[in-house]
């Protein structure tokens, strides 16, 4: 390592937030670079570890160490060059990745782990100054055509690799802008759109087709795609809500997040708000009662997302216990740490409330929302040693709300249209089912959250680039895409 005995010597910095009376009053990014020298030092603390369990942490199997080096060295095109190797939009994963590889950082056994995620953002942001990223088209074509369904992380990534195999790439996407869940689904505070823009003008440059307001097994037949192209990858993503359905779902003011947070990305890109199938009407918090029910990202989004929009309260109830402040024994690292953990949203001003359970919506008389009843609970096992919980006797209340959000995860790919069109099965979860990342139909793909679930951006990315690989290699028998799975099995293209 560039400082071997940098970890000893320095602590970790991370970069500062702009002051939260100021930001909400915009939807800038919250975070602001730290100086040169301090990113440096960051680096620096990269240490010597002999197995980098960070490699595993990460999705995709990043070369942590490598660029912590270069940085160091100040050598910041070979940065982004051994970055860029494994991960096609560091742009989107050092801003909103979780960071699974600083849990597994070495160092975080008993200090602070290396600001991985930072670096990496800052690598990126580098490279574009100073012009190391480019268009980069393939030098030869071949004769392959391929759709992608889906231009959210995972079809992001499969386009870019499946593209740089040569292969002549369309991406189909629903909505009237390119991004997916970059788009529509992460706030601009934490991801600006010109950052989703300027990758897409690069891809585009490199060959890549976008067509926008393309709903296939809408308004676009999923059959045609399948006789017309000679592969197809499904990423759109694990789009269905999981519902609350209890007393008083249908009251207004009840919305699932995926409906609210939408609409602001829209406003901040200058789109009116207009009546449609996915928007049935305007939802704003301004001035009202908001409670957040659900106690993840998405959550927290909708949580910053409220603050900035005016809303009179914002409270956030989760329905698990809270989290300790340390590790307890039975999560030991390298594991993803089950802690406390507070968002920059949550930063910016919420109450925050566990271990409740909303049993009813309460209306008024003209069908709106005015408030929840709650009740507290308790967890444990039962007789048969299965988890569980209980009310508590005495604690069922209404709290003032005239914005519910539900926030409680998704259950899977959206049924019927080119689901049900093309045929394909889908397993016990809900997703589609697949073998090396082809679904039960010769021919037809799938990756991301379609596939695997709900989960992370930096997967859906990983998704896309191994499912990319699995194509090339149908197509043509074998493949120089990268992937991370070295037990990749090679399925032949029946004659």
């Amino acid at each position: 390592m560039g400082q071997i005995d940098g970890f000893m010597k320095y602590k970790r910095e991370n970069p500062k937030s702009r002051d939260p009376k100021e930001r909400l009053k915009d939807y800038k990014e919250v975070y602001t670079p730290l100086e040169k020298e301090k990113l440096k030092t960051n680096a620096a603390r990269c240490m010597d570890c002999g197995v980098p369990f960070c490699h595993s942490g990460c999705p995709l199997g990043n070369n942590i160490p490598d660029f912590n080096e270069a940085v160091y060295q100040d050598r910041w095109e070979e940065a982004i060059q051994i970055l860029s190797s494994t991960n096609n939009f560091p742009d989107f994963t050092g801003r909103i990745c979780p960071a699974p590889c600083e849990a597994s950082c070495v160092l975080s056994i008993n200090n602070d782990p290396v600001t991985i995620e930072y670096i990496e953002k800052t690598i990126t942001e580098k490279a574009f100054e100073k012009g190391y990223i480019k268009p980069t088209p393939p030098k030869s074509r071949t004769s392959k055509r391929i759709a992608i369904v889906g231009s959210g992380p995972a079809g992001l990534a499969a386009a870019a690799q499946l593209n740089k195999a040569g292969h002549w790439v369309t991406v189909f996407e629903r909505s009237d802008r390119i991004g997916g869940l970059l788009r529509y689904g992460i706030p601009d505070f934490k991801l600006e759109k010109p950052v989703i823009d300027r990758r897409i003008r690069l891809m585009e440059q490199e060959g890549i087709i976008f067509r926008t307001n393309s709903h296939v097994g809408v308004n676009v037949s999923a059959q045609n795609l399948k006789d017309e192209f000679d592969a197809v990858v499904l990423c759109g993503g694990a789009s269905a809500p999981r519902d609350l359905p209890i007393p008083g779902r249908d009251l207004k003011g009840v919305h699932f997040a995926m409906e609210f947070l939408p609409q602001q990305n829209k406003r901040v890109a200058g789109d009116k708000i207009i009546s449609s199938d996915i928007f049935s009407e305007e939802i704003v918090a301004t001035g009202k009662n908001v409670i957040v029910i659900g106690g993840g990202d998405t959550g927290s989004d909708c949580v910053g997302t409220s603050n900035r929009q005016g809303a009179r309260s914002v409270t956030q109830i989760e329905l698990l216990s809270k989290p300790p402040l340390t590790r307890n024994a039975d999560n030991p690292w390298p594991l993803w740490p089950m802690v406390l953990m507070t968002s920059s949203s949550q930063e910016e001003g919420v109450e925050r409330k566990w271990a409740i359970l909303t049993k009813e919506f309460i209306g008024d008389g003209n069908g709106r929302l005015t408030g929840l009843k709650v009740v507290d609970i308790v967890w444990g096992a039962n007789s048969q040693g299965k988890m569980g919980f209980q009310e508590v006797a005495g604690t069922e209340r209404v709290i003032p709300c005239e914005l519910a959000l539900l926030a409680v995860g998704f259950i899977g790919a959206e049924k019927g249209g080119m689901v049900d069109e093309l045929n394909v099965e889908l397993d016990e979860r809900g997703n589609i089912k697949t073998q090396n990342y082809m679904s039960t139909q010769e021919g037809i793909f799938a990756a991301g959250d379609m596939r695997r679930g709900q989960s992370l951006v930096v997967w859906a990315i990983s998704e896309g680039r191994e499912a990319a690989r699995a194509v090339d290699m149908w197509l043509m028998g074998s493949s120089d895409l990268e992937s991370k799975d070295e037990s990749f099995v090679h399925v032949a293209k029946s004659a």
